[in-house]
Order: C-alpha cells, then sequence, then structure tokens
C-alpha cells in the first residue's frame, strides 16, 4: 500500500519518537515490540523513505568540528531520543610521543597504512610526521603514532561526523571469525520464512540459507551480517511475515534485478565499498538516501565505515543514527542475536598486520608457453572490492571463447577448497577454511577437466583449462586474485601481487597496467598486442 508524502512523514516522526522504525525487528531476546515492529515489516525504505516534494528539508546529522577540537556529540535532538549503547572497543593506553604544535595525534589501527591515514585526514602522505622507522607503503604497527599536519586550507573537512564504532573489521568479511558459524544449522534453528525460500541460479534451484552461504563464500562478505541484515529488513530470518513469498524485495533495495540472491549482492557491494574504500583512503564521505554528505571521523576503523555506508545508503540522514545506533536499531539487534562482535573481534585478532607477506608465488601456467597479460589491476570480485585481480590468457590462436587446450596451474601448493561454476579456490595453509590465511581464487575456469575440490595441489599442477564460463568474458582467458584472512588484497597495494619474481603495477584506468621485474616491463593489453606477453622462466 502506497502513501502519500504527509503520511509517511508523519509515520516517520512517530517511528523515532517511538524508537521503532521501518524494518526493524524486534529479536528473540526483545519480544515485546514484535507486534508494533510486524505492522511495519511491508514497509520498506524504498517504499516510504524516499523524499518527497511535501517532506521538509533533511537536517543532516553532522556538527562543525576542526580537526584539533575536542568532538563534539551530533544531532543533539536525535541523541537525546535515542542514546547510544557502549557497544564498541575498550579504549588501549596510547605511547608516549609528543606531537609538534599545530599537529594532530593520530594513534595507527590494523590494517591502516601512511597512504590511507592521509586520505583520511585529507593530506598528502608525505607531510605526515612519523616518530619511528616504518614503511611508507605497507602496514603500520598498530598503535603507532602520526603527526597529522595542518590542513591544506583547500581541503573543506569542517563537516565530520562523530559516531562511536560500529563494527570491527573481522565482523564484515569472510574471515578467521566465520570459522564456527553455519548459515544452514543457524537459519533452520531460527525457523523463519527464510528456509521455505527457493530461487533458482543459472538453471539450479537453490534453499534460502544455500543462496546467503553463497552470496558469503562468493563475495566474502560475514554471513552473520547478512542473515541480520537481511532479518532486520524482512524478518525473513526469524519471522513469517505476511506476504513475503511475494516479496521481490526482501532487503528494499528496489533494483531492476530482483530476488533475495540479488539483494545480497548488493548489501555485499555497498559493504566492500565502504570498507576498502577507508583501507585504501579513498572513501571518505557518507552520502545518505536523500543525497546530503557528511564527512567521516578520521579516527574511523574499516569495519564500522563499511555498515555505516550501507546505512547512510538506506536510511535518510535524521534517521540514520537510530536505525544503526538506538536501543531498536540494528548493533543492539546484531549483539542480541549473534553474541558481541568486539568478543569475536579479540579472539579472532587482527585481520592483517605488518608482518604479513605474501608467499612465493609463480605464474599460474607452464614454462615455456607464450601467454598474455589481457587485463592490469582491476576488480578482486565485484564492485567495491580492490583492483586486486589480473587476467591472464593463452596465446594458441583458438576461436574466442572456446575452452582452451592450455592449461590453468597452481602458483602455489594448498588445498583446493572450492570448484564449480567457473572458480577454483586454493587455500595455501591447507586448513579447509576458505576464510583464514592465503587463499587464490581462479576465474573462468572450464567445467571440462576443472580439479575436484578436497584435492591437494603441487605447484604447477594442473587445475583447469580457461574459458568465458562464469561473469562477463568477451575471450578466453583465467582471473587470478589473493585473499588473506578473508580479505581481497589489492594488486599494488601493501602486499603487491608478485608472481615469479614480476610486481604488478597499476596505470589510472582500470584494466591497465602490468607488471615489472628489474628492467623489463610487460603492459596489459585486451587484444593481446605485442608487449603484453609475458613468459614463464624455465
Amino acid at each position: 500500500m502506497k502513501m502519500d508524502g504527509k503520511l509517511r512523514y508523519l509515520l516517520l516522526i512517530c517511528l523515532v519518537i517511538t524508537l521503532v522504525g521501518c524494518g526493524m525487528p524486534a529479536s528473540q531476546s526483545n519480544p515485546a515490540t514484535q507486534t508494533a515492529v510486524s505492522a511495519l515489516r511491508t514497509l520498506k525504505s524504498y517504499d516510504f523513505l524516499t523524499p518527497t516534494a511535501s517532506d521538509p528539508t533533511p537536517t543532516s546529522p553532522i556538527s562543525t568540528l576542526s580537526p584539533n577540537e575536542p568532538t563534539a556529540q551530533v544531532n543533539p535532538v536525535l541523541t537525546a531520543l535515542v542514546p547510544q549503547p557502549t557497544i564498541g572497543p575498550t579504549a588501549t593506553a596510547q605511547p608516549e610521543v609528543t606531537v609538534p604544535a599545530g599537529h594532530t595525534r593520530y594513534v595507527s589501527l590494523a590494517g591502516d597504512t601512511l597512504p590511507a591515514v592521509a586520505g583520511h585526514f585529507g593530506v598528502e602522505a608525505d607531510r605526515v610526521l612519523t616518530f619511528a622507522p616504518v614503511s611508507r607503503t605497507g602496514y603500520l604497527p598498530k598503535g603507532t603514532v602520526l603527526g597529522i599536519p595542518p590542513l591544506d586550507p583547500e581541503v573543506e573537512l569542517e563537516d565530520i561526523l562523530e559516531l562511536q564504532p560500529a563494527l570491527p573489521d573481522s565482523e564484515i568479511v569472510y574471515g578467521p571469525g566465520t570459522a564456527d558459524f553455519d548459515v544452514i544449522v543457524f537459519a533452520e534453528k531460527a525457523g523463519g520464512f527464510l528456509t521455505r525460500y527457493n530461487e533458482n541460479v543459472d538453471s539450479i534451484s537453490y534453499s534460502g540459507p544455500q543462496i546467503v552461504q553463497m552470496v558469503a563464500r562468493d563475495t566474502s562478505t560475514n554471513p552473520r551480517l547478512l542473515l541480520a541484515f537481511l532479518e532486520f529488513q524482512s524478518n525473513w530470518v526469524f519471522g513469517n511475515p505476511a506476504g513475503a513469498a511475494t516479496d521481490k524485495y526482501p532487503i528494499g533495495f528496489g533494483a531492476a534485478d530482483s530476488g533475495l540472491r540479488n539483494e545480497l549482492l548488493i548489501t555485499a557491494k555497498l559493504l566492500a565499498q565502504g570498507f576498502y574504500g577507508w583501507r585504501s583512503g579513498t572513501f571518505t564521505t557518507l552520502t545518505f538516501f536523500e543525497g546530503s554528505k557528511a564527512r567521516l571521523d578520521p579516527t574511523s576503523n574499516a569495519g564500522s565505515v563499511a555498515v555505516q555506508h550501507l546505512f547512510a545508503t538506506m536510511y535518510r540522514s535524521q534517521y540514520f543514527q537510530a536505525y544503526l545506533y538506538g536501543p531498536e536499531g540494528f548493533l543492539a539487534f546484531y549483539q542480541d542475536n549473534f553474541g558481541s562482535p568486539w568478543v569475536r573481534a579479540s579472539a579472532v585478532g587482527d585481520l592483517v598486520d605488518e608482518h604479513v607477506s605474501q608467499p612465493d608465488l609463480v605464474l599460474p601456467f607452464l614454462p615455456g608457453l607464450r601467454w598474455s597479460l589481457t587485463a592490469g589491476p582491476h576488480t578482486a570480485w565485484h564492485t567495491g572490492t580492490p583492483r586486486g585481480a589480473v587476467d591472464f590468457a593463452p596465446v594458441t590462436g583458438e576461436p574466442p571463447c572456446a575452452v582452451s587446450a592450455a592449461w590453468a596451474t597452481a602458483a602455489a601448493p594448498g588445498l583446493v577448497v572450492r570448484s564449480g561454476d567457473g572458480v577454483v579456490a586454493i587455500d595455501l595453509d591447507g586448513d579447509g577454511d576458505e576464510g583464514t590465511g592465503w587463499v587464490l581464487i581462479y576465474l573462468h575456469l572450464a567445467e571440462k577437466e576443472r580439479i575436484a575440490q578436497g584435492v591437494w595441489v603441487e605447484l604447477d599442477e594442473k587445475i583447469g583449462h580457461p574459458s568465458c564460463e562464469r561473469g562477463n568474458s568477451t575471450g578466453t582467458h583465467m582471473h587470478l586474485a589473493r585473499k588473506y584472512n578473508g580479505q581481497w588484497l589489492a594488486a599494488t597495494g601493501p602486499l603487491p601481487m608478485v608472481l615469479d619474481g614480476w610486481t604488478a603495477f597499476a596505470d589510472a584506468g582500470y584494466y591497465q597496467g602490468g607488471f615489472t621485474r628489474g628492467s623489463d616491463v610487460v603492459r596489459a593489453s585486451s587484444s593481446g598486442m605485442s608487449g603484453s606477453s609475458i613468459f614463464r622462466d624455465k
């Protein structure tokens, strides 16, 4: 049922005042609000949060701050209605380092790099002061004190959105924190509509829990987080809402492609945009549903930015904090039903640190054969993931998109933990968990003669034939990407891709770039033109 703009707005005001929001599920531990919330299940964000001419001008929940001033609570009216629970990590003692006058003191978090921190603050990396020897491109030791210089007058950072930490980094990715979580078992115990949902993917029918698991694994997104957001928006996990069987948009994105899988894929993309964008220092501003913007707090962590970006995209600025941080908001619901994410993060530890290094990898084809680098660093998996993948095509003269007679080979020894739908995943630590340690992801490997799951492969062992299977492809090739502890890695980031001594580099545009080794350069060409050929040493 559609409502006019005035009625929508009045309903929203009522919802905020009563601390009950559209799509806010009453968790099993809080049954008192179940009736009130269930009545709102059919009203998705795209249905009644759409701005209309009769709606008042939105107030952006930001405060005017300079980087050196004490932070102030944002949106005091909403905060008075919705006190934010203490759910973040406990503070740790900072090293005794004196930062020069005029500079802002910053203490690094796990996963920080100098370029990323500089991007968060809007300054040039070479102007950031360090007080101990650190890498200028690699990961900083956690707890490193930096001096952030005064801002360039042309950089506007007056409007900074100050929020409590939302989620630790390990809650976003399909990493070590997901090892003991079984989507199918959890969904069956929850008993909601999700277990009765079915969807066809490539002419194969999958159950709702299988769809969640598929998206979580493929995109390397935490399945707990996907389940929680699905429940928060639809009540499909614990409940059986009216109309669920005909609801094409259970999360509420309303995209052209409907269905649970696509809704979850969009969720994963939004989380990735915030997570990896913050990791690289390029994503620094939230854009809310109605279009207003706010600069992110430079001291945030990637996991918090990921979920903040997701909710900013879904909700208007004046309701954003209630839906994410309020007593009936997502973070409280998440902790009630899935346990404390901060306790899990403490048990898992940091996903990356300054001591991580790439294991030895070779080019993923046999020596003595000519291959072409058809694409330089580009999206590792889906929108939002870093430029972590490169493409290789055999030079054989075969027809476009033919299953090549050439073989893709193991770039390192490991256990095949996934083989199907064009993908082979090799777990280099051999523990059988795709969310831990180093994992190599091959894409576009044909079903014909592809290596089976569960097989241990040695270096250079044949694993499959390049093809056009899975994804968008105009020519036979294979796509190679890397993950570490569930995180997609940029090919030229703090852990650069190195194959047989060839180190990846990226040019300005996606798919542009190549590899260098000493004075030798191989530059990508989609047509396989001269200069893109690369050989394995004999």
